[in-house]
């Protein structure tokens, strides 16, 4: 096999427009797995989120990779084996920025999703997503000041126009320390610099005894540049941000069955 670890995102590349999985996807996925490969899903969605959608996958057992890799989980028990985030000051600094631009936010703490406004961009979250969230009442910058924990990612819904400016002006504005990309395009997330993607293909590389040379991955926004990038096998749905598609062998969209045929690439077919 040319790549026996296999790492695919899940919105946008694994799964269509309409919220679902192709049958195709799943049959492929079974096929690699079958062959002695190992697949895991790494994605920005929660933990809770991700999880009830790996059945569909045939996935009961392995590893899944939650909040960019943020989170790392055994996907038969729960128990979590990495979880890395903001500090809270890390997290005030962040979310403050966007409540002075009078953004809707979230902040992610203990898998939960706290947010700023109760709208329709967070009823549509919601449906996708598969999670409710829990409107503060007070400033976020101040709950997360009163928690005193590990947040494991801020983000911002805006207009797809705004997203470009939005990610500039935070970059220039909290600096190195802060890893600021888009997983959609209505969606700005900020993480603490060293959590990222690439974080997965390292970590699932040792796990499973794999030279990085080994482990494949296919995306398609921003946010898994890192991933691709990490892996000696890179992949590109046809439907990614040009500047993942620059990097990476582009397949099929995602509602064509990309991560299908990106797999029959890693089996060697």
């Amino acid at each position: 096999m040319k790549y026996p670890l296999f790492l695919s995102d899940f919105d946008g590349t694994l799964v269509r427009a309409d919220g679902t999985i192709s049958q195709k996807n799943i049959e492929a996925i079974k096929a690699y797995r079958a062959a002695g490969g190992v697949f895991a899903v790494v994605t920005g969605r929660m933990l809770c989120s991700i999880r009830p959608r790996l059945k569909e996958l045939g996935l009961e057992e392995g590893i899944v990779v939650s909040y960019q890799g943020g989170m790392i989980a055994d996907i038969a028990t729960g128990e979590i084996l990495e979880n890395d985030g903001f500090t809270p000051e890390e997290a005030i600094r962040a979310v403050t920025f966007l409540e002075k631009e009078d953004r809707h936010i979230h902040v992610y703490l203990d898998d939960k999703l706290y947010c700023n406004r109760d709208d329709e961009s967070l009823k549509i979250y919601e449906d996708i997503c598969g999670v409710k969230g829990i409107v503060c009442k007070e400033p976020l910058s101040g709950f997360v000041a009163r928690k005193q924990r590990t947040v494991n990612k801020v983000l911002a819904i805006l207009p797809s126009e705004e997203k470009a400016a939005l990610i500039a002006r935070m970059q220039k504005e909290l600096g190195e320390g802060y890893f600021i990309t888009a997983s959609n395009d209505f969606l700005v997330e900020a993480l603490p610099a060293r959590v990222n993607k690439a974080h997965a293909v390292n970590f699932l590389a040792g796990r499973y005894r794999v030279l990085r040379e080994e482990v494949a991955a296919i995306g398609d926004q921003l946010n898994d540049l890192p991933m691709i990038c990490a892996a000696g096998g890179k992949f590109a749905v046809a439907n990614a941000q040009e500047e993942v598609k620059k990097i990476a062998t582009v397949v099929s969209s995602c509602e064509e069955d990309g991560v299908a045929e990106a797999l029959e690439i890693a089996m060697g077919e």
